[in-house]
């Protein structure tokens, strides 16, 4: 999988508004056309940079792409001209956040083969009280109806999140709020954080820090909620046969080798590293709560 970094703000100098979005069509298609394997997988994400909202280093949202050009393109039409591109199989792209995702990238993405089924959706509380405290631009009632029409236009989607546990004024009703939404999105697996506070950032000098051992004890509860439910959903596939795109070596066995799926999920498995940087079948023998082992077919 090539990673493909792009970002508006390093073209527009050299570049008319036209030509950036041509530029970044054309670095794919230049990307798929060296590979000397037949298949290619681009995963598309903007550079990170601090922001204020939630005080963690976040990436950039893609899907806020193109609306501060001259003529503004839609990430989902930027998407839609990628997967024209002969060679790609897979495109992949992270991050979303909840305010920009349209219904037209859902229908983009639920039309195209090429797209994997995989979003990463980040909630990050909750509670609408919480999300409102951390400049969201959301609710949790807005987030759960976007949850449904994703789900309604690709019912086989795994969905993953960023949560954060303990920011300023959190209740144990609002973390009740945030237990709620994970049970009820069903995530495929979590990025989950204790609040950190930054000096000089607004939620530093918010009044109600949560104690540290009242953190501690949500952390440890989201936790075992995050992957018990993740378990379940990882497990649904076991003793299928899936397309795993074959990334490396296995860092702990050099027997196996590691791929991805389509819906984001790790599989390792026996076999020869010249399939690296090639979709296999394999089958998916035991799950083992957040990847799988499998095994040629």
């Amino acid at each position: 999988e090539i990673g493909l970094h792009f970002d508006e703000a390093s073209y527009v100098p050299a570049l008319g508004p036209d030509e950036l979005v041509q530029s970044v069509i054309k670095e794919c298609g230049l990307l798929s056309a060296l590979l000397e394997t037949a298949v290619s997988s681009v995963s598309m994400h903007r550079p990170s940079k601090t922001t204020l909202e939630s005080d963690l280093y976040i990436p950039e949202i893609v899907n806020s792409y193109g609306k501060t050009l001259e003529h503004p393109v839609s990430f989902s039409a930027l998407l839609s001209q990628i997967a024209e591109i002969p060679g790609l199989e897979r495109i992949r792209f992270m991050t979303s956040h909840p305010k920009d995702l349209s219904d037209q990238l859902i229908e983009t993405m639920a039309s195209s083969e090429k797209i994997c089924r995989h979003l990463h959706l980040p909630v990050q509380s909750g509670s609408s009280r919480i999300l409102e405290k951390m400049n969201r631009k959301y609710t949790k009632e807005s987030y759960l109806e976007l949850v449904s029409r994703i789900r309604q236009a690709m019912p086989d989607l795994a969905l993953t999140t960023d949560i954060i546990v303990g920011f300023p004024g959190e209740t144990e009703e609002d973390f009740q709020d945030t237990l709620d939404i994970v049970r009820k999105v069903r995530y495929s697996s979590a990025f989950t954080f204790q609040y950190s506070k930054r000096s000089g950032t607004p939620a530093a000098v918010m009044e109600d820090q949560v104690p540290e051992e009242v953190m501690q004890d949500r952390f440890d509860r989201l936790l075992d909620t995050v992957q018990a439910i993740a378990k379940e959903e990882c497990a649904s596939l076991e003793k299928t046969t899936g397309k795993v795109l074959v990334e490396q070596v296995n860092h702990q066995d050099s027997r196996l080798l590691t791929g991805r799926l389509g819906n984001n999920l790790l599989v390792h498995f026996p076999g020869d590293q010249s399939l690296i940087g090639k979709i296999t079948d394999v089958y998916l023998s035991e799950c083992k709560g957040f990847y799988y082992m499998g095994e040629m077919i």
